[in-house]
């Protein structure tokens, strides 16, 4: 497709090419431009930091190579990375004092909402711009979230072509009509849940499941203790657990075992909080436990996302496992390396 200038923007098309004694219909055509970012984005684009480690991943994906000068260090660190730590190596680490981020002399800053007022104020105070962006509470923010920072980058074709990559991944995991939503909680290292008007329980229903915290009247970062679980399961337990250690020893007790007809699936802690490229992991896992309670005759096992072997383009997304589960009679089935 082609944008077209008008004759009454800048001068018109004719102040450009007033030198040329062409036709009308030449003229139109001079002033037209492969419709992709408009020309006020420009070659020139903003250099830009994150501070963010959700930002850092959609950031990676939407700008151009050099733009990105540097992302926040919880990228590099295995327990609070969204990113694949091969992707993040590729990239500069900054941490969050102000004297480091000036020194990289961006254009831009994009930080979390949750950024301290004086930090903000101070980088502002540097003459730098900082956008900050929240966490995504659901899929349509999520892809908002995209194409503003696409947007900010000066590169809206890279962020429709990220955008196309979720919705073409949540065409993926939506269960087939008329299949009734399974129970399901994630249930994170200490007892904590995800509430609803989150985004990991908004890509949990799209993949069909319910929430089961929200049933029982919890909210984000609820408690629900153990007893309780055991009292009332759901079908699926997934369980995100910590790099701390002794927090996971509730998501691993052996009462859980002999809960009748409750499956435990593990699930990655990078998949839980950010938007952007961890969308279709995270419902690439949830749609493929939810595809293995439809044969629960077959065998084998199952494992966290991470253990997954995933090639090609999120549009062509396959594991080297299958979604199958060996469930005993009375026995919790766990699915897992």
């Amino acid at each position: 497709m082609l944008r077209c200038a008008r004759n009454d923007e800048g001068g018109g098309a004719q102040a450009g090419f007033g030198w040329l004694a062409v036709t009308p219909l030449l003229l139109t055509l001079a002033a037209c431009q492969p419709l992709s970012d408009p020309p006020v984005e420009g070659s020139v684009r903003p250099r830009i930091v994150s501070l963010n480690p959700c930002t850092d991943a959609v950031l990676a994906e939407v700008t151009s190579p050099g733009q990105l000068l540097a992302i926040s260090h919880y990228s590099h660190d295995p327990s609070a990375s969204s990113m694949d730590l091969a992707r993040a190596a590729q990239f500069a680490e900054v941490s969050d004092a102000v004297e480091d981020v000036v020194a990289l002399e961006p254009d831009v800053v994009v930080a979390s909402s949750y950024t301290p007022p004086a930090t903000a104020q101070a980088l502002r105070d540097m003459g730098l711009e900082v956008v900050l962006e929240p966490l995504p509470a659901d899929l349509p923010e999520a892809l908002a979230q995209v194409r503003r920072l696409a947007k900010l980058a000066g590169n809206r074709s890279e962020g429709e072509e990220l955008a196309g990559r979720i919705e073409a991944a949540v065409a993926r995991a939506k269960p087939p009509t008329g299949v009734r939503p399974v129970q399901a909680l994630l249930w994170e290292s200490g007892g904590i849940v995800a509430g609803d008007h989150t985004l990991i329980a908004d890509l949990m229903r799209r993949a069909g499941f319910a929430n089961a915290a929200a049933a029982r009247g919890l909210a984000q970062a609820d408690y629900l203790p153990l007893e309780r679980v055991v009292a009332d399961p759901p079908r699926v337990v997934f369980t995100v657990g910590s790099p701390a250690g002794e927090e996971d020893r509730m998501l691993r007790h052996p009462a859980l075992a002999k809960v009748r007809g409750m499956i435990r699936a593990p699930l990655d802690r990078s998949l839980i909080w950010c938007g952007g490229p961890t969308v279709p992991k995270a419902l690439a896992r949830f749609a493929q436990v939810r595809r293995s309670l439809d044969n629960p005759r077959s065998r084998g096992h199952l494992g966290p996302f991470d253990k997954l072997r995933v090639s090609g383009d999120e549009g062509n997304r396959t594991s080297s496992a299958h979604a199958e589960l060996v469930e005993a009679p009375g026995t919790t089935a766990d699915l897992h390396p």
